[in-house]
């Protein structure tokens, strides 16, 4: 059976949104990451990176959550947006733009405003305008598509899910109450 190794950060929930969305069977381990536990030897020979999500699919193991609803989607066939190499290359595009922009910069901003051990306004600046300029292209992307890969709902929809769920804390509610298509996609999912 299929072990999947989380917590309740973002990146876990999309994950777990895959799994309870496609109907798979699988083993829930919660890996307790305010105790340190991601970075046991035995947890560490799953993800070296010593981060949840990652799975062990008997003997697959994969790590790193958009990895994870790639493999998901392409050993399940669900949740992909068409056969096509331009529907692909759509959603490798969105996926990579979720893992490379929304995420980091949304979890940066979070750490920096609520965990820091002392105040960085700098920090704090930064990443969350950097977090709100990528919310609003995904803002207007859900603006003109049901869903991020047009009318399909998809992995990076999930992806997306994961992050958008938190929004409030990463930009500020006002600013979240603007962004009226992530509102509708969020309430969507």
């Amino acid at each position: 059976m299929l072990k999947f190794y989380f917590n309740g950060s973002p990146n876990p929930t999309k994950v777990a949104l895959f799994l309870e969305e496609a109907g798979l069977p699988y083993q829930p381990v919660k890996v307790d990451t305010r105790k340190g536990e991601q970075f046991a030897p035995d947890y560490l020979k799953i993800n070296p990176n010593g981060k949840v999500p990652a799975i062990d699919d008997n003997g697959t193991i994969v790590f790193d959550s958009n990895a994870i609803l790639l493999y998901l989607a392409e050993k399940t066939g669900q949740f992909l947006p068409g056969t096509s190499l331009k529907a692909r290359g759509e959603m490798l595009s969105w996926l990579m733009f979720v893992a490379s922009g929304i995420g980091p910069y949304s979890g940066q901003a979070v750490h920096f405003r609520t965990y820091a051990p002392k105040p960085n306004d700098y920090a704090v600046s930064r990443y969350t305008f950097e977090a709100e300029r990528h919310w609003k292209i995904l803002e207007d992307r859900l603006g003109r598509h049901r869903f991020m890969c047009g009318e399909t709902y998809t992995i990076v929809d999930m992806a997306v899910w994961g992050w958008s769920r938190l929004i409030a804390n990463v930009i500020g509610q006002e600013a979240a109450a603007k962004l009226p298509n992530l509102q509708r996609h969020l309430a969507e999912i």
